[in-house]
Formats: structure tokens, sequence, C-alpha cells
């Protein structure tokens, strides 16, 4: 008989950084960047202000150079910067044609979250920086349904620098996709007791209606289409 062929068992499987790191709990709000654009320094521009050894950490990232191969005192700390340098890249990232597809994908899966009001339906959220600088705030969860922040569930996220995911980034998602802009509920909960309205909160709301009302009208008296209408980020283009 012939040589047979026998499959290479002894060949050990190797994980990637990047794969390594969106596999720890408390990540899970992040997309993989492609490696072409970690490489290109035209895409990290002023980040070697935010982050010391940027060729180095570049290589780690993206599995040129193993962290291993460095001295056992300076790991990590370069295990550290690799991962801050990641969440700045993925801020400028997640605004890119390719990095929003990607987000896409995540929103509609919901892996962000739903909005914990009740009239949002469980609308999903996305992830949003109050700071662009890192170390500043955490990540927070824009609806837009109702066009209000919440705080992440889990404590892991909650630790999550905000500057990972920008200040403009749910603007620039509904941007590139408008039909994921959801219709702005108008239900407000009205406290009763018996099925009978409390007399100062009915009253609240009646000048809350009446507000509303005049609004509406002020609009449509401008030419400004109110019903049915759109909500979440509109930019103005003129």
């Amino acid at each position: 008989m012939g040589d047979e062929y026998v499959a290479d068992t002894s060949s050990e499987f190797t994980e990637y950084w990047i794969d390594l790191f969106l596999g720890i709990k408390g990540n899970e709000y992040f997309c993989d960047i492609d490696d072409e654009y970690i490489r290109d320094r035209f895409n990290l521009t002023g980040l070697n202000q935010e982050v010391s050894k940027l060729s180095v950490l570049i290589d780690i990232i993206t599995d040129i150079n193993d962290i291993e191969n460095h001295p056992v005192e300076a790991r990590e700390q370069l295990e550290q910067n690799a991962r801050m340098l990641y969440g700045l890249i993925h801020a400028r990232y997640i605004l890119t044609s390719r990095g929003l597809n990607k987000m896409f994908e995540k929103y509609r899966q919901g892996d962000f979250g739903y909005c914990p009001r009740v009239h949002c339906q469980l609308h999903p959220l996305l992830p949003i920086g109050l700071n662009d600088q890192p170390k500043v705030a955490p990540v927070k969860l824009y609806c837009a349904k109702c066009e209000d922040l919440f705080n992440p569930k889990s404590g892991r996220h909650a630790v999550v620098d905000g500057a990972y995911f920008g200040t403009s980034f749910p603007a620039m998602f509904f941007q590139n996709f408008p039909q994921a802009i959801p219709i702005h509920s108008k239900q407000m909960y009205v406290p009763r007791v018996f099925g009978f309205k409390l007399h100062e909160y009915s009253k609240l709301n009646r000048w809350r209606e009446l507000q509303r009302q005049k609004l509406e009208k002020r609009l449509q008296d401008n030419g400004i289409e109110v019903n049915n209408v759109n909500g979440g980020f509109i930019c103005d283009r003129k």
C-alpha cells in the first residue's frame, strides 16, 4: 500500500489577540477591527499621545509580535496599553462604512441591550461616550425612541470607557441607517386610583398635553410634519 496521509494533530490552536480581547467578559459591545485598518498609520494619527510604544502595541494587536516575547515585568503594562489602544482605534473604526455595518448587526441582534422604559417596547440601544477623551466617563446606552441615556445593567459593561465609542457614534449610525430610526411614542403613564386620575397628576398631564399641542401647531404652521415622525439624530445638511 502507498503511504497514507496522516493529519498533523500536534499543532496547537493559536488564538489571536483580537479574538482573546473580544472574548473577555465585558467587551461584548466591541466589534472586531480589520488588521489592515489597524496597520494603516493614517488611521492612528494622534494616538501616540495617548499610549506609548505605539508600534510595539500595533504588532501585539495584529499578532506580528507576541506579548510573551517581552520581559515579564513589562507584559502587564503592555497588555493594558494594547487594550486601551484597541478601544481608541475602535472609536474611529465604527465611524467607517465597514465598522458601521458590523455595529448594525450587533444592534439588530440586541447585543447592546434594550431600553428599560415600558413605552419604548424593548427598543434596542446603542453605546455612546459622553466624552471623546479616555478615562473621563464610562460608556452609556442611547435609546433613539425616547432619546434618553441609560447606564449599562452589567457592572462589567459599566466600567468600559465611553471614549472607546465616542460622542458621535449614534448620530453617524442613524445617518447611515435612517431605516433604523424609530417613531417616537406619545404614550405617557398617568397614575390612577381605582381607575380615576389623581388630581395633581391629571392637571400636570393636561398641561403637558397642551404644551405638546402648541408645539405641534407651531411646527405645522412652519410646514414641518409632526405625525408619525421618526425620532433619532437628525443633522441639518444645508
